[in-house]
């Protein structure tokens, strides 16, 4: 199905002392998947043209989401010589961001499963937004901890599970493709805080960066308020749906993930990625400005619009192939991630120890190619083994687990640059990150080979034939 089932609406006429009313009954019952009213309800205009509306908007969110995120990586020479901060403590700075996410992950998830997704949303935008803001007025590391690493986080947090959760719902045939759109709402957020935000940092300070992509974000957030709208939930695998959020037990459903040996090897997978790409989005603009002694613009454009411009590519194409694929070969989207870490492994050696600037900016491409044919599918692939009801709390304790480990590599590059010099530093630590790719590629293998054909699920939240 194109949409999501819409509940059934009725209206009835009730007396009351003063005549008759309008009285609306809202109903959960399932119905039969091709009976006319059922086609009739998911054929609905409304949620049939919606969705694309819907993408759209969560589209500038997650722009903004990561451009908020990336733009402290593009202003960190000048954070750091206006402060005073060593290596490591730019580097914690993005560790604690990390792993504040990765701690309020679970408790995201699990609401994003249970209350409105549309106010969970809304009010993680403005919040995250207004952090930011007030990140421009940071005097100091703890200041810059609090508001940057702690604040930013916790707003950040409660966007993916309800926002991967609603697009599920709306997309099903066109899931990978709307997830991959979704996606890359991601690099161009990061490819234009690259330049925009070194424009800013140049013309106006670094501060200002920070205040003009936060004001944005406020603005998004109020659209939110009248524009975005949640749907119905799938309650079970006969295909039972509910007009409101339900309440279930939250050690059950954040539990969920645990219980699918799929589900844990796509978590390991997504491991490898959240490591690699936090080290890279902190490091990469200081490390081309170092070592090929380029300015903050050049620095914070080349490291985002390269990397980021060909993982665009990667997760449209592999998005499109995904969708299509996947509907012949339940195993495909698989096979397109683990192809594609194992081709990304060579390419982060070479952003490490190319040793020109072309032949970085070539390497760093390549790289954003891989990491973009793996993000295609990175949440359809876990959908695909987990019941609807319970995806936000599934994709939320995935990412909590990935963000745990993944906090580590800002911090550790930090000590690598402190240790053996900032340009040395940088490049044998971005070349070590290619083992995480290495371990990545094994365990999606490992899932495509033992587990997938037992763990994969019918979109009503059946388990499907092991021999498909």
């Amino acid at each position: 199905m194109a949409t999501p089932p819409l509940w059934n609406v009725e209206e009835r006429r009730s007396p009351t002392f003063g005549g008759t009313q309008k009285r609306r009954r809202r109903s959960c019952v399932a119905l039969p998947p091709h009976s006319k009213r059922s086609k009739r309800l998911n054929q609905h205009p409304t949620a049939r043209h919606y969705k694309w509306e819907l993408l759209a908007l969560l589209c500038l969110a997650f722009f903004f989401h990561q451009g908020d995120r990336a733009i402290f990586g593009v202003v960190l020479s000048s954070i750091r010589a206006d402060l005073g901060l060593s290596d490591p403590q730019v580097g914690l700075v993005g560790t604690v961001l990390f792993a504040t996410l990765a701690m309020l992950m679970p408790f995201a998830g699990y609401l994003g499963d249970v209350l409105s997704r549309k106010w969970l949303i809304t009010g993680a935008l403005v919040f995250w937004s207004c952090a930011t803001l007030f990140t421009g007025f940071a005097g100091g590391i703890v200041s810059l901890i609090l508001l940057r690493s702690v604040a930013t986080a916790g707003g950040e947090s409660f966007y993916a599970p309800a926002a991967y959760s609603l697009i599920g719902t709306y997309h099903r045939e066109t899931r990978a493709l709307a997830m991959s759109v979704h996606q890359a709402a991601l690099y161009i957020g990061v490819i234009a805080s690259g330049f925009l935000g070194g424009w800013i940092a140049q013309r106006w300070g670094w501060r200002s960066a920070f205040y003009i992509f936060g004001g944005c974000g406020i603005l998004l957030g109020s659209v939110f308020i009248f524009r975005l709208k949640d749907a119905p939930r799938v309650l079970s695998g006969d295909g039972a749906i509910a007009p409101h959020p339900t309440w279930v037990n939250p050690l059950h459903a954040l539990g969920q993930l645990f219980r699918v040996p799929t589900a844990i090897l796509l978590t390991i997978g997504f491991t490898a990625i959240v490591t690699v790409n936090n080290a890279y989005v902190v490091w990469a603009p200081a490390f081309l400005k170092d070592k090929f002694s380029l300015s903050l613009t050049e620095a914070g454009g080349y490291a985002m619009l390269f990397h980021h411009l060909l993982a665009l590519l990667g997760v449209i194409v592999g998005g499109h192939l995904s969708d299509r694929w996947a509907r012949r070969w339940p195993k495909a989207r698989l096979r397109i991630q683990s192809a594609a870490m194992a081709l990304g492994v060579p390419t982060i050696v070479a952003v490490g120890l190319a040793p020109g600037l072309g032949a970085t900016l070539i390497a760093m491409a390549a790289f954003g190619l891989c990491r973009g044919l793996y993000e295609c599918s990175m949440h359809t692939s876990l959908f695909d083994v987990i019941e609807p009801r319970f995806r936000a709390s599934a994709m939320a304790v995935m990412t909590m687990m990935a963000f745990l480990v993944g906090s580590l590599s800002p911090w550790l590059l930090g000590v690598c640059a402190q240790s053996l010099g900032q340009v040395r530093g940088l490049s044998y630590g971005f070349a070590g990150l290619a083992a995480a790719y290495l371990l990545g590629a094994l365990a999606i293998l490992a899932a495509l080979k033992w587990t997938f054909h037992k763990d994969r699920i019918t979109e009503d939240g059946g388990r499907a034939n092991p021999a498909c």
